[in-house]
């Protein structure tokens, strides 16, 4: 996700005390992805059953900076969206390591339940719910001035249609 090029403001390099999490009460399981700059785990938070995304720090001060700004965009975005069809946002902690905790999706991404269909095809009123559902995401996401440049079926779920795994 993106929303626009540059540097960032004062306000977008602080998180909002209402989406900090405590990272004590942050419990991390079983790893169920990996992306270039993190990797998604399995937890739990107040007893409620999340998706805990890490980011890597970077091994230089140059790196860990672009990160950080990545990091912090990308909370500043989740904050701000919420749709029935995107993935709910938790909150997020940058100390002791810069973390973000969605809304845990189970059941596999779209591509999955799509190959496990096979021979038979997706039914046709499924498939025109599913274009419609991933739309009006999509169509959040822009009026918010997001633009999801990984958009693909590994990276949706059948069901809520919207996975975190980047």
């Amino acid at each position: 996700m993106e929303a626009g090029r540059g540097f960032l403001n004062v306000d977008e390099l602080r998180l909002d005390p209402k989406w900090l999490i405590d990272p004590k009460l942050l419990f991390v399981g079983p790893r169920i992805g990996e992306g270039a700059h993190g990797k998604v785990y399995e937890g739990k938070y107040k007893n409620q059953n999340v998706a805990v995304k890490i980011v890597q720090r970077g091994d230089t001060a140059e790196e860990a900076g672009k990160r950080e700004a990545r990091f912090m965009r990308e909370v500043n975005l989740l904050s701000r969206v919420q749709h029935k069809n995107l993935v709910k946002f938790i909150g997020a902690c940058k100390e002791p390591v810069m973390v973000v905790v969605t809304e845990l999706v189970l059941g596999g991404s779209l591509r999955k339940h799509l190959i496990s269909l096979r021979p038979r095809s997706l039914d046709e009123r499924v498939a025109v719910g599913f274009a419609l559902d991933i739309a009006r995401a999509m169509e959040c996401l822009h009026s918010h001035g997001i633009i999801h440049r990984d958009l693909k079926p590994g990276k949706l779920h059948p069901f809520d249609l919207w996975s975190m795994s980047r």
